[in-house]
């Protein structure tokens, strides 16, 4: 736009090539403005808890040097957590959660250990002969997307049934 405005003023009077002008600018500044302004995509894993309780988050992962375990997350009711920051570099993560007020829990068929505190653990064998407990993790294949939310709902399941469906969150 800006070559098409240049342009004018050597093919057309000043005074044209001016109006031209006038009306390329600020559409050019328009368009700049609102480049500048965009903010970037973001790429995370992030669990939001669509409870009325404080939840309790470990998720498990892939990693170079093995399987990793990490947790916990404390989520507040009606609020999201970002578990992995920036773009995934996995496939699939697991993910276990435990309802803080209430005893329930969303949980799934993989076997990974936690700790009763804060904790990043390696390996997923021999969990309670290292000193940690056994989760069962439910797994989300995010298809290799660069970012995941996992949305837990008020009714979490006991007893091994799936947790509330992951969902890309573009």
């Amino acid at each position: 736009m800006l070559m098409w405005c240049l342009k004018g003023f050597a093919m057309e009077s000043a005074g044209k090539a001016r109006a031209r002008c006038a009306l390329a600018v600020p559409a050019l500044a328009l368009a700049f403005g609102v480049l500048a302004s965009a903010s970037p995509a973001r790429a995370d894993f992030r669990v939001c808890n669509a409870t009325q309780n404080l939840v309790g988050v470990g998720i498990g992962y892939r990693a170079k040097a093995g399987w990793i375990t990490e947790g916990w997350w404390h989520i507040e009711k009606s609020s999201c957590k970002t578990l992995i920051e920036g773009p995934l570099s996995s496939r699939f993560y697991y993910l276990y959660a435990e309802d803080a007020e209430r005893g329930g829990r969303w949980d799934g068929p993989i076997s990974m250990c936690v700790a009763e505190k804060e904790f990043k653990i390696a390996g997923v064998t021999d969990c309670v002969a290292r000193g940690f407990q056994r989760a069962g993790f439910q797994e989300y294949d995010t298809g290799e997307q660069a970012s995941w939310m996992v949305q837990l709902t008020d009714e979490p399941s006991t007893g091994g049934a799936p947790p509330a469906p992951g969902t890309n969150s573009q």
